[in-house]
């Protein structure tokens, strides 16, 4: 359905949408119409043909977890002879591997380990910086902080001023999952709820801590609450301006309880473009190649991206459930170029660090949405 001419107005304008004109979008919006003002929005924020992207690594230091949540097929409960937590010298070799290939950040993250209180992570973190001061900590997810706060008897501000002075840099989005408090009670209660997630980000930011915001759609979800979810980072933000940037993929239902069938490719576009439409005060907006490939992951730099996420040189809780997806930092830089765009490496901040490695400083032509359009059709 043709978008209404208020709405197109609107966007094009810089002014912000309603909750209902974002279900409307979310629900009837024409596909490639919605991607040409997603479009319009990202190179009014970001006019200089680049799309980012980091070199990071994402440990999973733990897969032990207390929460058990239905869409997961990552975790194990403690009696599980695969339940595993990592050791220093196994945490030295992945570092150290990351380091050599040109990264400085590590994604650290793990499930709720009922007997790791707040002193495993400041020594860890401490060590870590000690070690590698070169190193910048992306780590743990709210639910994971809100965990520590029960081991250890302590508030989220608590916890968050002794991680940030043991050496945390700033925090994932990971487990806000949809932030509807239906939604979690039927995926994953145990993680927490919509309030607890948002807490924990807004005392983050009160901190000076950047964060990420994700949603993970196509489950029990509705469209309405999609829109809701979109609403409450954006209110967020309004009070804060913490979050860098959003990131969205699908559920990936191989090897869950949940299991179920995967959104189509359009389904993600689509969602996707809402979220770029809809989050008018977030500078950034990633694609998700790990779960679409690198061609959606292409195609999304039309449809409101403005960077292509990390290489993820390691990359374990969205596989186990079935992704595989993999790509070379010459084939993300590739796949930005022939997008028409420039890539260029990152950091967490969003601040330029340099060409790719692979840099073929080939100049890229802009192609036009008509052209965007018969890529995606075909």
């Amino acid at each position: 359905m043709a978008i209404a001419d208020t709405t197109r107005r609107k966007v094009l304008a810089g002014e912000r949408l309603s909750r209902e004109e974002g279900v409307a979008l979310a629900r009837d919006g024409e596909l490639l119409e919605l991607g040409a003002l997603a479009d319009a929005v990202r190179e009014r924020l970001h006019p200089e043909g680049v799309v980012t992207y980091i070199i990071d690594r994402n440990i999973n230091y733990t897969n032990v977890c207390t929460a058990q949540c239905a869409f997961c097929a990552f975790y194990r409960d403690l009696p599980s002879k695969e339940g595993y937590l990592l050791t220093k010298p196994q945490l030295a070799q992945k570092i150290e591997e990351t380091l050599a290939l040109g990264g400085n950040q590590i994604l650290l993250q793990g499930g709720l380990h009922p007997d790791l209180g707040i002193e495993y992570y400041e020594e860890l973190f401490r060590w870590m910086k000690a070690t590698y001061p070169q190193l910048w900590i992306h780590g743990l997810s709210p639910a994971e902080v809100k965990h520590i706060n029960k081991v250890s008897s302590l508030t989220t501000r608590q916890s968050l001023e002794r991680l940030q002075a043991a050496g945390l840099d700033s925090i994932p989005g990971g487990g806000a999952e949809i932030l509807s408090d239906r939604v979690r009670n039927a995926i994953g209660a145990w993680k927490g709820s919509t309030a607890d997630w948002l807490e924990v980000m807004e005392t983050a930011h009160a901190l000076g801590m950047k964060t990420t915001a994700t949603m993970m759609f196509g489950h029990v979800e509705t469209v309405e609450e999609r829109v809701e979810h979109l609403l409450h980072l954006r209110d967020l933000q309004d009070r804060t301006h913490g979050f860098t940037a959003f990131i969205a993929w699908t559920f990936q239902p191989e090897n869950t309880a949940m299991a179920g069938d995967e959104l189509t490719s359009f389904q993600y576009l689509r969602t996707l473009a809402v979220a770029r439409l809809m989050l008018d005060n977030f500078p950034s907006v990633q694609a998700s190649w790990v779960t679409q490939g690198g061609k959606i992951g292409q195609i999304s730099l039309r449809f409101g991206a403005n960077d292509f996420g990390s290489l993820m040189i390691e990359e374990n809780v969205v596989s186990a459930a079935g992704a595989h997806f993999r790509l070379t930092e010459a084939e993300i830089a590739r796949n930005i170029q022939d997008a028409g765009f420039v890539p260029k490496r990152r950091t967490m901040h969003y601040e330029i660090v340099g060409d790719p490695f692979c840099w073929t400083h080939e100049t890229p032509t802009l192609p036009s949405h008509a052209a965007a359009a018969t890529s995606l059709a075909g």
